[in-house]
Order: structure tokens, then C-alpha cells, then sequence
């Protein structure tokens, strides 16, 4: 699709990753970004400013332009989004059966190749093709501190 090659393109070269990118039946483009050290509402300000020039110059249609984080869930889209969050708590569905199911969490220990080593709560390691892949996202781990008392 045009708009993809067009994002694809331009939001790295305004010093952002373009993480993933949804278009609504209601023609609602929502575009979500990421850079090091998180994304601020400047930084949304500055890229939807820009798409939505760029947008209009390459007369393609929508009714809004959404530009956020992908927040602390963020999806895994690639190859690299693993390499990149190995040691991370994740979520990944399957498109083909593993052992009886499609759903699996864990924390992504390799990227071998294309096979992810997902680590199961039962220590066991889950070698899964990254072809094999319909959806996967990081799953936010709430750390527990435990308050420690002053004498």
C-alpha cells in the first residue's frame, strides 16, 4: 500500500521508529513511533505535522491522523523488535498448533535465526519460527519493591 511505503520512508528520517501503523474502516490512520528515551506529546506534535503535510501533498484521504507511543504492550512486528526486547517478558500467537495451543508467554531468551527461544514459566525453552507468528506484543511486568523500614 502507498501510505505504508510513504511512512515507512519518512518516519525514521524525522529520527523515529515506525512500530506499527492501523487504518480503520472510519479511515482513522493511527501511526505509533518510538526513540530511545521514550516519546513525548512534542514529539507526536512533530510527526503528525509533518504526515499530515505530507499526507495531503500525496492526496491520500483519511477523516484523522493518530500519532502516539505504542505504549509498555508494544506489538512485535519484526525479526529485530525480539532482538531488540531479548530478556523481555512477551505474549505470541501462533498461526499453526504448537503442542496443543496457539498462545504462549514467556521471556524471549534468543533470536536464533528466525526461531524465537521463548522461555515458559515451567523453565521449559519454546523454539518458535518467526513465519510461524500471527500476533506477538511485550506483556507489562509489574515489579513489586518491598518497602524497606528505616531505623
Amino acid at each position: 500500500m502507498k501510505l505504508h511505503k510513504i511512512l515507512e520512508q519518512t518516519v525514521p528520517g524525522l529520527g523515529y521508529e515506525l512500530v506499527d501503523v492501523e487504518i480503520t474502516p472510519t479511515k482513522i490512520i493511527k501511526v505509533f513511533i518510538e526513540k530511545d528515551g521514550g516519546v513525548t506529546i512534542d514529539d507526536c506534535e512533530k510527526v503528525s505535522n509533518h504526515l499530515g503535510n505530507l499526507l495531503f501533498v500525496e492526496e491520500i484521504e483519511y477523516n484523522r491522523l493518530e500519532i502516539s507511543s505504542p505504549g509498555l504492550e508494544r506489538p512485535l512486528k519484526h525479526l529485530q523488535d525480539f532482538i531488540k526486547f531479548t530478556g523481555k517478558f512477551a505474549k505470541i500467537k501462533t498461526k499453526d498448533l504448537i503442542d496443543g495451543q496457539k498462545v504462549f508467554q514467556g521471556i524471549i531468551k534468543l533470536v536464533d535465526g528466525n526461531d524465537i527461544n521463548l522461555e515458559l514459566s515451567s523453565a521449559e525453552i519454546l523454539k518458535i519460527n518467526f513465519d510461524n507468528i500471527s500476533r506477538a506484543r511485550l506483556v507489562f511486568e509489574l515489579q513489586k519493591k518491598i518497602p524497606t523500614r528505616k531505623k
